[in-house]
């Protein structure tokens, strides 16, 4: 008997993991929430929060623009997270435009080849950049960043899915803590009405046999 939790104890522990857990999530179930709502309504939320898209065609008429050599794009791909090696290069089109494609472990370096305006694209953003290195736009893809807030509950990918498996479990838990919280105080009660059913069942049946 000395070994053995009484209900008070295993409450108390229970409403101490609930409570904790309740903390732990409240953070990723408001991410949840959100990224969820924006999953459903993401055209008109991006509506609200995307910046405007920069107007390339005025790349032509630039002043300083000049065509890049594939030697000119490996020396910008060079300044473009620069402890990085470039793993592989390509000519392809981007945006309609003749390009350099340089690919990097963090991502893309293009070129334009007409008129050495580049771009450095991950898969959260993409930042458009002059011939002489000066910014002119940044886009956030909100799709990507929201995606993976909801699947993975960080930004990033370098954590992986970890974090939200480990959000996952808490959930689980402190669903089930919850439901033990609302039942344990009220299997008594209603064990006892149970009790006294069948105290009333069995003293109606009791005439009955003594009437045979």
């Amino acid at each position: 008997m000395g070994g053995r939790l009484s209900k008070g104890a295993v409450l108390r522990g229970l409403r101490f993991v609930h409570s904790w857990l309740g903390i732990f999530i409240v953070p990723w179930i408001i991410i949840i929430g959100a990224t969820g709502l924006y999953l459903n309504h993401a055209t008109a939320i991006l509506s609200l929060i995307d910046a405007e898209p920069y107007e390339e065609s005025q790349f032509a008429g630039w002043p300083g623009a000049r065509p890049a050599d594939l030697e000119a794009a490996l020396d910008i791909a060079a300044g473009v997270w620069p402890d990085e090696p470039v793993l592989a290069s390509e000519n392809g089109v981007y945006h309609d435009k003749r390009s350099f494609i340089l690919k990097k472990a963090s991502g893309r370096v293009i070129v334009t080849r007409d008129t050495g305006h580049y771009f450095v694209k991950t898969n959260l953003t993409r930042t458009t950049f002059a011939p002489d290195g000066t910014r002119l736009h940044r886009r956030i893809y909100w799709g990507s960043i929201f995606g993976q807030l909801h699947t993975d509950g960080w930004v990033g990918g370098r954590l992986g899915s970890w974090l939200a498996d480990i959000t996952s479990v808490a959930m689980v838990v402190f669903g089930l803590t919850g439901i033990v919280l609302w039942w344990l105080p009220r299997a008594r009660r209603y064990g006892r009405f149970l009790r006294r059913m069948g105290s009333v069942a069995k003293r109606t049946r009791m005439p009955e046999s003594r009437a045979r």
